[in-house]
């Protein structure tokens, strides 16, 4: 009973990273800024890459997974940060933290993954582009995608398992602005020694093995353009590297030091800044560093813009007019298989007359 008083009756507070000074109203005002940019632009990203079919390829796949990862993760802090800072409170359930830490840390783990498999993607395209349509089908990229949604999920579970198993006493303040694992395990009432390695060697296998892979296919690469007769391809090959290994760098190594250092070494207002970069400014900075140095996204993207901005200047009827051709009006609703049939009918019909 004396177990569950501590653990259970009592909400945890979350002391925040942010005051009510001018400066940190700034601050606020500028995360709030940046969410609504990385909210945008995952979106954007995913929906770009799912309405233009050019984009269907395994690199383009893994991106939209990518956006996708980056919008749940920063959807994940950031809007209960912000509820608490303007409505003055400061609590969070057990429940909601443990929801925090799941999401968290099984994103974090699936989005490590991940950015291995991209890496071992643009190695097979660059080293082996004859083989490419083999070694990464659509069932390899999906199978890869998937077990990297699993190995997340899987690290989520047993980490919150097993910080929800400790006993939490006193002032149960969290030096943090979300529920993070080694923030809370300072208000552990008993030692968390044996967990703190078991966090080590998850962080071992979680980070520095995807590490290893990206390593060794980037060598390869960088090996393989250096070899490169084509001075465009080995330009298209170095944009669309430097793009993945910009993301890569800032992700591992911010997770590198929350997560593979000692308790006791631990600064809180360190591990916040760390932390704000790598859960809120990385996610709004991933789509920034695809789409601006990717010419296919920003063809997709003015793709979509022109189209819209042709149906609202001519209107739907008459943009299916002037459509009225075999092949054009079958490409009008490319996502309506019904609207597809009806005017291949019309169409056949027209035709026997």
């Amino acid at each position: 009973m004396e177990w569950e008083n501590q653990t259970f009756n009592s909400d945890f507070i979350l002391l925040g990273i942010f005051d009510h000074s001018p400066t940190h109203i700034f601050l606020f005002s500028l995360v709030l800024g940046i969410f609504t940019v990385a909210f945008i632009g995952n979106i954007a990203m995913v929906l770009l890459i799912y309405l233009d079919t050019q984009l269907h390829t395994p690199m383009y796949f893994l991106l939209s997974q990518l956006s996708l990862m980056d919008l749940m993760l920063i959807c994940t802090t950031v809007p209960k940060m912000a509820f608490n800072y303007l409505s003055g409170r400061k609590s969070i359930s057990l429940a909601g933290c443990g929801a925090q830490i799941f999401l968290y840390v099984s994103l974090l783990g699936a989005e490590c993954f991940l950015l291995a498999t991209m890496a071992y993607d643009r190695y097979v395209a660059i080293c082996h582009p004859l083989r490419y349509s083999v070694l990464m089908n659509q069932k390899i990229c999906c199978i890869m995608v998937v077990s990297s949604w699993i190995v997340g999920f899987l690290d989520g579970i047993i980490v919150i398992a097993v910080a929800l198993s400790f006993p939490y006493c006193g002032a149960r303040e969290i030096p943090h602005f979300f529920c993070d694992v080694p923030a809370l395990l300072t208000l552990s009432c008993t030692n968390t020694l044996l967990f703190e390695r078991l966090m080590f060697i998850c962080c071992v296998i979680m980070l520095l093995f995807p590490v290893a892979v990206i390593i060794a296919s980037y060598v390869r690469v960088i090996v393989a353009v250096i070899h490169m007769g084509s001075g465009e391809g080995r330009q298209k090959a170095f944009a669309t590297c430097s793009s993945h290994l910009m993301v890569v760098g800032m992700y591992y190594g911010a997770a590198m030091f929350i997560y593979m250092r000692p308790v006791s070494d631990r600064s809180p207002t360190q591990d916040k800044m760390v932390s704000a970069f790598y859960t809120i400014l990385t996610p709004m900075l991933n789509p920034l560093i695809y789409s601006l140095r990717n010419k296919e996204v920003a063809r997709a993207f003015m793709k979509v813009v022109g189209g819209c901005g042709k149906s609202k200047s001519l209107g739907m009827e008459k943009y299916l007019v002037l459509s009225l051709n075999r092949e054009k009006c079958l490409t009008v609703f490319p996502i309506f298989p019904a609207v597809r049939r009806s005017w291949k009918s019309h169409l056949k019909r027209n035709s026997d007359k």
